[in-house]
């Protein structure tokens, strides 16, 4: 693999010399922004051999580097290790940025090259006004990567299918009306969207383009009047599963009942830059750097936050009651495979791989189950240290009975989105691996029993779960939590729980009641042990009085959290009432669809501590 990148590389730097290209940036992303992307879109991963869904990758005439984020840090090291691509760990003290590293490593007059259709409009412009001073000349219409790069996989076009309102709550009518009053009331004329979720969510329309992302490779034009769909048109010809009742039509007769135009995918960008004269609401860090190349110069533009990605945080109550239900059947799962491998799944021998199969077969028994909601990081001893851990055939860890094993896993239901962490006792632990579990533990049990005023943002809230692990001068390089859809991606804006400012706070929301957001706090030994514990819970209204109005949290996973792994003197009496009271539920809603064996099982794994 390692001889293959350098040859890769090698064809890179031929072609940026054909085209008079001294540094050539290669983003993750697709053409929509999206976080996870499609096999057709790999192109930093087929270039570098880094396979972790974050990371840009910067080739230059005499060297490459790869900046990537504290969750793939250890992994990184690891895949590029034996190539000459230096990894750059952004964040860290003395890493330059990949703006301040072009600004220091390219020579006045030369010419960076990308692909414009997978680098944000925002930092496009930021990069032209940072580098200007350089004289720097942009070629942002260059797929350099896709020119080398043999046998790429096709273009993913697989059916698409409606999904019923009663699942989806509102049908795609009434958030076709909303959008076009919240246009109105900004006073624009047209609104570009091309957020694959957003959409997804907009039209009740679910695909199966991005592996375990329910989403259809689309962009979308709304005026008051009319709507424009630029998508394949032949993935909406079958008669699909609505989620409810076989569909009477197909999604194309759906589409156009919609009194939207259907049109070839590949047209967007034509149809784009004939827009003149309009007042264009756009989210400039969601549109591409080659749509804005064409609709800023000719337009008024109104930067704004897609007024979708609001709307579908705040999940309706008909989301609400199928998440709970959804959270039921996942929770039965996972809490018969904890089961499973704590009586079979050690003892016979189990490596990483055989175990997250063995959690999918307890997960397709599910009725209504229709696939994971991102690939299941399940990481025996040392490797979940690494937190976005990726195992691999023939490389992976066989189970033993000691230490922890750790499995980071969801689904997707026609009553919603799931995503679970559980770190399991497979045997005898060392007194700094309880201490460790109990605090991760206490993190993620204090976050979800804050009461806040309403207006606070997961930034102020963050501290509750990191307070315990920094009194020990512990920490976790992630983000304690983040917005999840509904059967969309696992991974949602704008609410998230992190201390960390971001670009925006677009990206940190006032926390609304129906958000659904991860509480995971988690702790990292390279070399030795990763433990991370993570529920989704739900944001609820609570009392209202002369001081405003409280929220709290609601849970929506219910597992039982492993006692073999506790030490409670690390645990205050609230800590252990707050356990207890968790495990109560878990017990009360999950025994009663569980055998006997298993039924009794679970009865001492939620004994009071």
């Amino acid at each position: 693999m390692k001889q293959q990148i350098e040859k890769r590389l090698g064809r890179l730097r031929q072609a940026m010399k054909r085209h008079g290209v001294n540094a050539c940036l290669v983003e993750t992303a697709d053409f929509h922004q999206s976080e996870y992307v499609g096999t057709y879109f790999k192109s930093r991963e087929y270039l570098s051999g880094f396979t972790g869904s974050a990371g840009t990758l910067v080739v230059t005439e005499q060297e490459a580097r790869l900046w990537t984020d504290g969750r793939y840090f250890v992994q990184a090291a690891g895949e590029l290790e034996g190539t000459e691509i230096r990894l750059m760990r952004s964040g860290q003290e003395g890493v330059p940025g990949v703006l301040e590293y072009l600004e220091e490593a390219m020579e006045e007059g030369s010419c960076l090259g990308f692909d414009g259709r997978t680098v944000s409009a925002a930092w496009g412009e930021l990069a032209r006004r940072r580098l200007q001073k350089k004289k720097i000349r942009f070629a942002g219409e260059l797929d350099l990567a896709g020119e080398v790069w043999e046998d790429r996989p096709a273009l993913s076009a697989r059916p698409a299918w409606v999904l019923d309102t009663a699942y989806a709550g509102v049908s795609a009518e009434e958030k076709l009306k909303s959008l076009r009053r919240q246009m109105k009331e900004e006073g624009a004329s047209v609104h570009l969207l091309i957020s694959l979720d957003d959409i997804a969510w907009l039209l009740n329309l679910r695909g199966d383009d991005v592996k375990n992302n329910p989403v259809a490779l689309a962009y979308l034009m709304v005026w008051e009047d009319q709507a424009k769909l630029f998508i394949n048109p032949d993935i909406l010809k079958g008669k699909t599963a609505s989620g409810a009742d076989p569909c009477r039509e197909t999604a194309e007769e759906y589409i156009r009942g919609l009194g939207i135009e259907i049109c070839p995918y590949n047209d967007f960008y034509e149809a784009a830059g004939q827009l003149q004269g309009e007042v264009i609401l756009l989210e400039k860090e969601k549109v591409n750097d080659a749509l804005w190349s064409r609709v800023a110069g000719n337009n008024r533009i109104l930067d704004r936050m897609n007024p979708t990605s609001a709307a579908k945080a705040v999940k309706n109550p008909v989301e609400v009651e199928n998440l709970r239900k959804a959270h039921l059947k996942d929770g039965v799962a996972v809490t018969r495979f904890i089961y499973w491998l704590k009586h079979e799944g050690v003892r016979n021998g189990t490596d990483e791989i055989e175990a997250a199969q063995k959690l999918e077969e307890f997960r397709k028994e599910q009725e209504g189950y229709l696939g994971p909601s991102f690939d299941t990081i399940s990481a025996y001893g040392s490797n979940a240290a690494m937190c976005h851990y990726s195992a691999k055939e023939g490389s992976c860890a066989l189970l033993k009975p000691e230490g922890f094993y750790l499995v980071d896993s969801g689904g997707q239901y026609y009553e919603g989105t799931t995503d679970i962490t559980r770190t399991i006792v497979l045997g005898p632990l060392t007194h700094e691996q309880k201490k460790h579990f109990t605090l991760v533990l206490v993190s993620m049990l204090r976050l979800a029993a804050s009461r806040f005023l309403y207006g606070c943002r997961g930034l102020t809230l963050d501290y509750a779960a990191r307070e315990p692990l920094w009194n020990y001068g512990l920490d976790f390089n992630h983000g304690t939590g983040h917005g999840v859809g509904y059967l969309l991606n696992v991974h949602e804006r704008p609410n998230r729980i992190c201390f960390r400012v971001k670009d925006s706070l677009k990206e940190n929301a006032v926390l609304e009641e129906g958000m659904v957001t991860s509480d995971e706090p988690g702790l990292y030994i390279e070399g030795s042990h990763g433990i991370r514990t993570e529920n989704l819970i739900l944001c609820r209204k609570d009392e209202k009085n002369a001081f405003g109005q409280f929220m709290r949290f609601e849970y929506l996973t219910w597992v039982p959290i492993d006692l073999e792994g506790i030490d409670t003197q690390f645990m205050t009496e609230r800590d252990r009432q707050l356990l207890n009271e968790y495990h109560r539920q878990v017990y009360e809603k999950i025994s009663p669809c569980l055998p006997p064996e298993e039924q009794k099982w679970l009865k001492d794994a939620t004994a009071a501590v």
